[in-house]
């Protein structure tokens, strides 16, 4: 069977070389880069033959892919591409491989169909101007054909060098065993339920227990399914740091006993501005020395890195060094090469994600898993909206930019009417503000330009105004019944002054077809319930599957505690404080050792830490603070050792609420001064009659339900083993609610009465 290669990839490979540029404009999102082929084959005539399916044999390479577009009548095969900017800037290496790209599918259509020649064109479609730029070249099938085949002598090494690694990977994953002597209670059914979803090809929602090792149950299971099912990645998706950590850490332990092999390559994907070496520096070879030169490098990086059993960002860091390349857009290279790719919702999710573009560009199979998968809704609402201030063009006329004087007073004066015509407060809208994101589009526009012609002449802040004024316009293309447009007019110096904000509500519409993209999508959690809800707003693909794990702990193994005399409710926090702060003593007291308090505002917590203090100062206290780093979150946390004692305060839903591991004694107890609900204003309201109106439930899927699942994830830091004993005491006269309690998980106990 010979190696076989998509046409984009080989070229990727063996076509680029000198700097990385990323000076010539954002590009468009891959939904403007789609809409743009579109109307770019929509002029076409009628025999235009769009996406041709090519595929031939080369040096026993079979290389295949999607032409975009042939007109045989004028014997002319199109590359199209979509951009922004000005086509004079666009570094000549980005524009050698798109003609190396055109040049392969023309080789392929040659020798399919007995062309001695052909006409080949780049054609360039400016997402904003809607302007079509071609450039034409005249090949003959054999200079088409010798560049072919370099192309493929050049890959070959490398290919050959793959497919072994596949062969390898899949037959080491065949034999894969667990890596402990068993699997815990719960766990097995979770795996069973992943690889049969792997097998028919299904997304599942998967509702299993804190500390039944969701991260290994689900990883193992799609790992041995593999090679059965042809898949060739598989990629781990978190919603914070913590659990991209307990995927290494879980990857580590199945490999732990053939290190050595380096059967399965793992790569972790992070933020660009937490592993940069030249913060400050602009992405190109003039200003960042890692930028200079560096496709001319990166093969050998790139053979070097997949040398590495896990390319963690410690080790994308060491490679980036040693080669002289950037670690950041080495890591972005490597998720080409790999077999499991960990990192944020953002990097499959977002509306440029760059993992899912690339698993489409390059016809991958492959399943997904989403971890803490009920963090899912609100982090897509945030990634499918977008929001403008007003204040933010006062920095502007700080720092003038030439050309755009004219265009930035118009903007002004229709964000003023704008603001006039609304008044003070808050104001849902029918529909978008024309005028206004007229003058806005027009605005971006001429910065865009601006940056074409010197970029570095742009100051930062119209950086940031414009690429969150780009974040803007793209998110109005999807505004619909989804969405939410409001203003928020307030009141400066005698001045109204609107922030405008599209903000999503629903976000099934964008994640649907990313979820149905794969061949399996596995989301978990220890709080999915109800099923529905996550139904709705996450857009399950038809057929999906629901199980609920049952959990292994026994309900001894918590004593769960209610203060149903005491209120949280924002009015009456002043009047709570003594009787929260006597209950934590109170526990404290009674079983010294490390416990957890979580509140729902830094402002009650502190007013809470206060009178503890001030009463019981003999109870050791720890408090979260506001916007805490990496390192300040990990000494937190270091502070629970297994001998310690102390009461750690957090807000709830916070840092510390979910995705932390502290067992035995490192954690004994939580107490929990909150039923986690939303606070009740316009935009919330807005949430709720939206909610009503489409799934008949607005109270619960608004407040209820992603306060109660808070209240759980935190609670469920308490009993992480089979042989944790632990206290949670709820305070909250509304957990003594029937409606609350069936929402709670069943293995807990009715919980005992305790005097506030």
């Amino acid at each position: 069977m010979p190696l076989s290669v998509a046409v984009r990839a080989l070229c990727e490979v063996t076509a680029r070389e000198g700097d990385l540029d990323l000076r010539f404009t954002p590009s468009p999102s891959a939904l403007e880069g789609i809409a743009g082929h579109v109307k770019v084959t929509e002029r076409r005539p009628g025999h235009y033959q769009r996406e041709l399916s090519l595929a031939g044999e080369c040096r026993g390479l079979q290389v295949r892919g999607r032409a975009d577009g042939y007109d045989p009548l004028d014997g002319c095969l199109e590359e199209i591409k979509t951009h922004r900017g000005d086509l004079t800037r666009q570094p000549a290496n980005q524009r050698a491989l798109h003609w190396a790209q055109a040049k392969v599918y023309g080789a392929l259509l040659c020798a399919s169909q007995g062309l001695d020649s052909l006409k080949l064109a780049l054609v360039y479609w400016h997402v904003d101007l809607e302007q079509e730029t071609r450039f034409e070249r005249s090949c003959t099938a054999a200079q088409l054909q010798q560049f072919l085949e370099q192309q493929c002598e050049a890959y070959l090494a490398w290919a050959a060098r793959e497919q072994a690694h596949g062969l390898k990977r899949d037959a080491y994953l065949t034999a894969l065993a667990f890596p402990y002597p068993s699997m815990r209670p719960g766990q097995r059914h979770l795996a069973e339920t992943v690889y049969k979803a792997a097998s028919i090809g299904r997304c599942v929602l998967a509702q299993a227990p804190t500390g039944i090792g969701k991260t290994l149950g689900t990883l193992f299971p799609l790992l041995k399914a593999m090679p059965r099912q042809g898949l060739q990645r598989v990629f781990f998706l978190t919603a914070k740091t913590p659990g991209r950590q307990l995927a290494l850490d879980a990857l580590h332990a199945l490999q732990a006993d053939n290190e050595q092999a380096r059967p399965l390559r793992v790569l972790e994907l992070s933020a660009r501005e937490k592993v940069c070496e030249y913060p400050g520096k602009a992405c190109h070879g003039e200003a960042c020395p890692l930028a200079k030169g560096f496709y001319d490098r990166l093969p050998g990086a790139r053979r070097a890195a997949v040398e590495r059993a896990t390319l963690d960002r410690a080790t994308l860091r060491e490679l980036g060094q040693a080669h002289g390349v950037c670690p950041y857009y080495l890591g972005q290279e490597m998720a080409r090469w790999v077999d499991v790719v960990i990192g944020d919702y953002n990097y499959y999710f977002d509306l440029n994600a760059s993992l899912f573009a690339l698993a489409q560009a390059q016809e991958w199979r492959y399943g997904v898993l989403v971890d803490e998968a009920h963090n899912l809704v609100d982090r897509a609402r945030a990634m499918y909206s977008a929001s403008l201030d007003p204040r933010l063009l006062a920095t502007l006329r700080e720092a003038p930019l030439e050309g755009t004087a004219s265009a930035l007073r118009s903007l002004t004066r229709q964000w003023s009417t704008l603001a006039k015509a609304q008044g003070e407060g808050y104001h849902c809208l029918t529909e978008l503000p024309g005028p206004w994101l007229s003058a806005l589009q027009r605005c971006l526009g001429l910065i865009g330009e601006r940056l074409n012609q010197d970029p570095a002449e742009v100051p930062a802040a119209w950086l940031d105004f414009y690429f969150q004024g780009l974040q803007f316009t793209r998110v109005a293309e999807l505004f619909g019944q989804a969405y939410l447009c409001d203003l928020e007019v307030t009141k400066h110096k005698r001045r109204l002054s609107a922030r405008i904000n599209l903000r999503n509500v629903v976000p099934a519409g964008q994640l649907a077809p990313r979820l149905a993209a794969a061949r399996t999508c596995v989301l978990f959690s220890a709080t999915l319930s109800p099923s529905h809800y996550f139904a709705d707003l996450l857009g399950l693909p038809q057929g999906w599957a629901w199980i609920d794990v049952a959990s292994p702990f026994k309900t001894e193994q918590v004593s769960l505690r209610l203060a149903a005399q005491v209120s949280t409710r924002y009015a009456d926090r002043q009047g709570s404080l003594d009787s929260v702060a006597r209950i934590i003593a109170t526990q404290y007291e009674a079983r010294p050792g490390n416990y957890l308090a979580f509140f729902s505002s830094f402002e009650y917590l502190n007013q809470v830490a206060r009178c503890l203090e001030e009463r019981y100062g003999a109870v050791p206290v720890r408090c979260q603070q506001r916007s805490m780093d990496e390192q300040a979150r990990q000494a937190f946390i270091d502070g629970f050792r297994p001998n310690g004692r102390g009461v750690g305060f957090a807000v709830l839903g916070g840092a510390f609420g979910e995705g932390i591991d502290l067992p035995g004694a490192r954690l004994i107890g939580a107490f929990i001064a909150t039923l986690g609900l939303a606070q009740v204003n316009p935009v919330n309201e807005q949430f709720r009659q939206r909610m009503q109106a489409r799934f008949g439930k607005g109270y619960d899927y608004v407040y209820l339900y992603p306060g109660l699942h808070k209240v759980v994830q935190a609670a469920g830091r308490v009993i992480r083993s089979e042989d944790d004993q632990g206290t949670v005491v709820l305070i909250d006269d509304r957990f003594g609610d029937a409606r609350v309690r069936r929402l709670l998980p069943a293995w807990w106990p009715t919980p005992v009465p305790i005097e506030a």
